[in-house]
């Protein structure tokens, strides 16, 4: 079995999940406060891994500065602006937003990692950006462009910028020796330090919530969400590169509303199923011959 196809979609079926699971994370905890918790337990889980099976911890100042940018934007600032938008957009327009993540990850690939665009991940990206607007075209008619849709578009869009530099400074860490379990490791807790400084700094309250379904979410995003999903993840970028790594992304919308079909009733409709098939056919262009 080809060994990337793990990597591709095991965090496209996590993350197709999460939306379901961040909803009982909402509520009695501020959203930063509850991306904090969820990193400093994913960080300290990946320490302890890399601790018990003595994995090399040695790197120098400029190498944890690195993870640190990494920690900030992937583990951090993204969440926080995604939990942001999502207070003035509905989840279509965030998933039309984070389909143009193959386009900038193509772009800050060529800006500070030369590495050339493809016109064949170009051309994909823009049959799976289609995709997902017709996937969301009966939510969309009902958008009211207000300040506050426009606002949280910004955000939406402001998020995946950063979720494009997280992405490729884990593929400039992996491209300088910086083994993907270790950047992990100090990313998460270098990014849950940096988002509780900034919970401590606008006064948000660090209270727990112990009810069963916040623990349980809580932990499954940390486990899941965290430590395996982005383990795959950025693994996978080492790998075949952000630009088409990143197509992991874009499949999300077609997961998430498998599952809504299953626990809340979801209907496909003939625009849901034809954006569905170019996205498919976006990641077979892209991804084709790549894979390996």
């Amino acid at each position: 079995m080809n060994k990337t196809i793990p990597l591709f979609v095991i965090p496209a079926l996590i993350w197709g999940s999460t939306w379901y699971v961040i909803k009982f994370q909402l509520g009695t905890i501020d959203p930063l406060v509850s991306v904090s918790y969820r990193y400093w337990l994913a960080g300290l889980i990946m320490l302890i891994f890399c601790l018990l099976t003595r994995a090399n911890m040695k790197f120098n100042l400029k190498e944890h500065l690195f993870m640190a940018l990494q920690g900030l934007f992937l583990f951090g600032l993204n969440y926080w602006t995604a939990y942001e938008a999502e207070v003035h957009i509905t989840s279509g327009m965030m998933a039309i937003a984070f389909s143009c993540i193959v386009f900038a990850n193509s772009l800050f690939g060529k800006v500070f990692l030369k590495i050339p665009i493809n016109r064949k991940i170009i051309l994909g990206a823009m049959l799976a950006l289609v995709g997902t607007i017709l996937i969301f075209s009966a939510e969309l008619v009902h958008v009211n462009f207000s300040p506050a849709t426009i606002k949280g578009m910004l955000i939406a869009m402001l998020s995946m910028t950063i979720a494009s530099l997280g992405q490729i400074t884990s593929a400039r860490n992996s491209k300088n020796g910086i083994p993907v379990l270790q950047a992990n490791a100090f990313g998460m807790l270098y990014g849950a330090f940096l988002m509780s400084a900034l919970a401590w700094l606008m006064g948000l309250d660090f209270s727990f919530d112990v009810s069963v379904s916040y623990v349980a979410s809580l932990m499954y995003l940390a486990v899941f969400g965290s430590v395996v999903a982005f383990g795959a993840y950025l693994t996978l970028i080492a790998k075949i590169g952000a630009d088409r790594a990143s197509y992991s992304l874009v499949v999300i919308p077609v997961i998430s509303m498998s599952i809504s079909g299953v626990f809340e009733g979801y209907q496909w409709s003939i625009w849901v199923i034809i954006g569905v098939s170019l996205i498919l056919v976006g990641n077979v262009l892209a991804l084709r011959n790549k894979m390996s």
